[in-house]
């Protein structure tokens, strides 16, 4: 019976899946984000997440147990002093997968995973100070009076190729 035993094999035999998660890990780990499948991403996120909870404690037998999984030294070298010091205060939680569509031959889902605090894009910006009601009617009062002359130059701007019609209608 396979009670118990509840991860995903991908369709390949234990030694192919550990050489596709680790060559997966290295390639998250040195470039921050991949595309792949959504089963294989769902994978990597149980393969890698504890490697990275791992490197929080750069001791030598932490550096040991991520390179027997990794086998790859520049790699490890990355997790220890580029990833680790950006999660270190974050409680798990080290990756995201954002779906992206399907595979346009087998039409397999795809998406992308990522480390977390490695997307710019994604990163919480400062929000604006607000402002008191007395300066948004002041900025309401000079918005209009800052529109009027963009209208005036668009108004000129459109009058100038209406009469040049005009005066080759008159010759």
């Amino acid at each position: 019976m396979r009670h118990g035993k509840k991860f995903n094999h991908l369709g390949r035999t234990a030694s192919h899946r550990d050489a596709m998660l680790s060559n997966m890990a290295i390639s998250l780990i040195m470039h921050k984000r991949i595309t792949t499948t959504l089963a294989k991403a769902k994978a990597l996120k149980k393969f890698v997440e504890p490697l990275i909870t791992k490197s929080k404690q750069d001791t030598t037998n932490a550096r040991r147990v991520v390179f027997s999984h990794l086998q790859n030294k520049y790699a490890v070298t990355e997790l220890f002093q580029v990833v680790s010091p950006r999660i270190g205060d974050r409680p798990g939680g080290y990756t995201r997968i954002i779906k992206t569509g399907f595979r346009k031959g087998d039409m397999a889902p795809i998406c992308f995973i990522e480390l977390v605090d490695f997307d710019e894009n994604m990163a919480k910006t400062p929000k604006k100070a607000t402002r008191t009601r007395r300066s948004r009617k002041s900025t309401a009062a000079a918005a209009p009076a800052a529109e009027a002359p963009q209208a005036a130059e668009a108004a000129e701007t459109t009058e100038a190729p209406a009469s040049e019609p005009a005066t080759e209608a008159a010759e």
